[in-house]
């Protein structure tokens, strides 16, 4: 087949198409991004109601830890198997029953009358979420075509980000507002009137996509990937409990379990079948498997700095959770603003864009780390906003334009499990990046005497250093990416093998 390098950066195979661009499309994309949101914010937004659900349900420790890590874990498990599947029965299909899922369980977890019910409900609400999340990126890569996908991408990368910082914020908010010891409940809650109208609106706007008729589903390679997945989270979500001490032998597991998956993948290609996820993807897809690395690495830090931030503001200073979430504000602020500008840029600038994020990135949270050592405590949440600001702005180069660039060759038509991997790197980075930064965290309190300046400033300045890393990938991709191109200028053919 001839490869596609000479189409540019932001088209491909995935835009070869001569369909007119539906007229709903920026409605329709408004609506995934409500209902994106609203299951990324689940995954901090409970943090903070913890301690009065904690009095009112009378839970215990294990039980607490599993309302909040239960979520993450059943969110990574259904990334990919719900990303293909949307590719096979439709995603808007898929979509809408993913969204309905996820607002009923949300009342259920509402109406939780024991820390069992909650925790069952918070598993599910999970699954519905990670079957939500691939659809996003799909439809965005069905729906848009060139410079206009990567202004769609744009705004969906500053819901990412903007959606994981604004948490515990959100969470203070309606805390403050829902008062009494059931005030926790609206937590939930406040998903079932958002969710339904997106319901309706997703009905209305969403335009339906081609099936594809499957006589085969790899069932074996979703046991293998999930068993992957699940043996890589499990201690991590457990960490806080002495997961990594009991469970480190999932490790080598998931190693095992990876090896068999690609193994029985590329001979259910040799058979003719459709595997759960074309290994073609990471081998030959350009841009590709460096965009997954980065995700993951990225996420280790950007992911784990919140709850510390969290720990050192409430625990350390005796802020509040709204106070808390409010002195880091300006990330979000920065990453809304430069996601939706990154959007416009990264056709021109591809992943010179990316590059240039990280850089900001890392000055931000390196500065971070000084200004929180250094500054006085009573003014350590002023101090922090301009830090926070550039590294935020940063942060919005980074998402939506590394989405963009990752997934630009890769075909439609399996655009769900492509967009699922992705995010299963995202989900497993931001696993390891809390589980790590926080025992550090609470590693470097402990031997210090106490010392909150000295352990936040440590923890933070870890995650500077894996954001170092993620710059060096990027910087390599831009690199690999510039030979591309001047490949696909001279006419070289680059064959790659067709993906399902």
């Amino acid at each position: 087949m001839t490869s596609s390098y000479g189409a540019g950066p932001t088209t491909g195979r995935a835009d070869l198409t001569a369909e007119e661009p539906d007229p709903r499309r920026w409605k329709a994309l408004s609506v995934t991004l409500v209902a994106g949101f609203m299951s990324l914010l689940d995954v901090s937004i409970v943090s903070v109601a913890l301690p009065s659900l904690q009095r009112d349900l009378g839970t215990t420790p294990a039980q607490v830890q599993w309302v909040v890590s239960g979520y993450a874990l059943t969110f990574g498990l259904a990334l990919v198997p719900a990303g293909r599947l949307g590719d096979a029965i439709g995603r808007r299909r898929m979509f809408m029953i993913a969204l309905a899922g996820f607002v009923l369980f949300s009342a259920l977890a509402g109406a939780a009358p024991n820390a069992t019910w909650l925790v069952f409900a918070r598993l599910a609400q999970g699954i519905a979420a990670g079957a939500l999340a691939p659809q996003n990126s799909a439809l965005i890569q069905q729906m848009f075509r060139g410079a206009e996908r990567g202004r769609a991408f744009g705004f969906f990368g500053a819901t990412v980000g903007i959606s994981t910082a604004v948490g515990p914020i959100i969470g203070g908010l309606i805390l403050a507002l829902a008062e009494g010891p059931d005030g926790w409940r609206w937590i939930f809650y406040v998903n079932v009137p958002i969710g339904v109208v997106a319901l309706l609106l997703a009905a209305r706007f969403i335009p339906h996509s081609r099936r594809r008729s499957r006589g085969h589903i790899d069932v074996v390679g979703t046991g293998l990937l999930g068993g992957v997945v699940l043996a890589l989270l499990l201690p991590l979500v457990e960490a806080g409990a002495g997961g990594l001490a009991r469970l480190w032998w999932l490790f080598p597991v998931a190693a095992a379990l990876a090896v068999g998956f690609v193994l029985w993948e590329r001979r259910e290609e040799r058979r003719g079948k459709e595997p759960l996820l074309d290994i073609g993807l990471v081998m030959c897809t350009p841009g590709y498997a460096t965009g997954v690395a980065l995700a993951t690495v990225y996420f280790i830090g950007f992911s784990g700095i919140w709850l510390v931030f969290a720990l050192y503001f409430q625990a350390g200073l005796g802020y509040t959770p709204l106070q808390s979430g409010l002195a880091v504000t300006p990330f979000a602020l920065g990453s809304a603003t430069s996601a939706v500008v990154g959007g416009r840029l990264v056709a021109r600038l591809g992943r010179l864009l990316t590059v240039m994020g990280l850089t900001l990135v890392v000055i931000g949270v390196t500065a971070a780390g000084v200004v929180l050592w250094l500054a006085p405590p009573h003014m350590a949440g002023l101090f922090v906003a301009l830090p926070l600001l550039v590294g935020g702005i940063g942060g919005g180069w980074v998402i939506a334009p590394n989405t963009t660039m990752t997934l630009r060759f890769v075909p439609v038509s399996i655009a769900g499990s492509a967009g699922g991997a992705l995010q299963t790197g995202q989900r497993i980075g931001a696993a390891v990046g809390t589980a790590t930064l926080t025992g550090i965290f609470y590693s470097v309190l402990a031997s210090s005497g106490g010392d909150f300046r000295k352990a936040v400033a440590f923890a933070v300045g870890v995650a500077s250093v894996v954001e170092v890393v993620a710059l060096l990938v990027g910087i390599l991709e831009w690199r690999t990416d510039r030979k591309r191109a001047g490949l696909a200028q001279s006419r070289v053919e680059l064959p790659c093998p067709e993906l399902h």
